[in-house]
């Protein structure tokens, strides 16, 4: 294309630059001389604006699909399945969040959830999930695993006494709320004491004498 002329007023939007508006003309118009004027101006700036409406559709949906690329794949790492180590990581770093508070009796405890509902009553039948380990971390016993929480009256002997007192309260601990999760560390005397139990053919499930680490979800009150 040898020239150019223009003649289009305002029609013309401001982010059109020159060479943009040669290659809108180069692919609707014949390659001579081209003025534009008169019915021609309307017809051309029509021509221009429809143009530049599909230009600007194409880019935004480009914009669109790769957002929509980095969106998926966000979500793809967001969603990996967690690998055992990083759950081993997860639950030492639940293990340093909990900070242990013992009270006189040598009963320890950390609430990891406070509840928002009612306090137990002495007396009360109670639903609770629990899980019981030793103190060098291994599980001896879980309700989550029996697929059942445990149904009893709190502090009327029904359970050791580090379960009433950690649940009812007591001295230097606040009861618990039906909805929280808390960590008891049981002394000895709080749990089976110099026994043990579950004991059979001289070897015991709980060994006497042993510290007991009991994480407490208190569901509220049984129907």
């Amino acid at each position: 294309m040898k020239s150019l002329a223009f003649s289009v007023g305002n029609c013309t939007p401001k982010h059109l630059t020159p060479l943009r508006i040669r290659n809108i003309v180069n692919s609707q118009m014949p390659t001579s001389n081209v003025r534009v004027h008169g019915n021609d101006q309307q017809r051309f700036c029509q021509q221009l604006q429809l143009k530049e409406g599909q230009t600007l559709l194409r880019r935004s949906r480009r914009r669109e699909a790769v957002g929509l690329g980095l969106l998926v794949g966000l979500l793809d790492v967001v969603w990996q399945p967690v690998s055992s180590s990083s759950s081993s990581n997860i639950a030492v770093a639940e293990e340093a969040l909990c900070d242990l508070t013992t009270s006189p009796s040598g009963l320890a405890f950390c609430d990891k959830v406070v509840g928002t509902g009612p306090e137990p009553i002495k007396g009360q039948l109670i639903k609770a999930h629990y899980v019981g380990k030793l103190e060098n971390g291994k599980i001896f016993d879980s309700s989550y695993n029996r697929g059942k929480p445990l149904t009893f009256r709190v502090g009327v002997g029904e359970v050791i006494r580090g379960w009433d007192d950690g649940i009812l309260g007591s001295d230097g601990v606040p009861p618990m709320l039906a909805g929280g999760k808390r960590r008891l560390k049981l002394p000895p005397q709080l749990g089976y004491g110099m026994r043990g139990a579950g004991c059979r053919g001289g070897s015991c499930i709980i060994p006497p004498d042993s510290v007991l680490l009991f994480d407490i979800e208190f569901i509220g009150k049984a129907s």
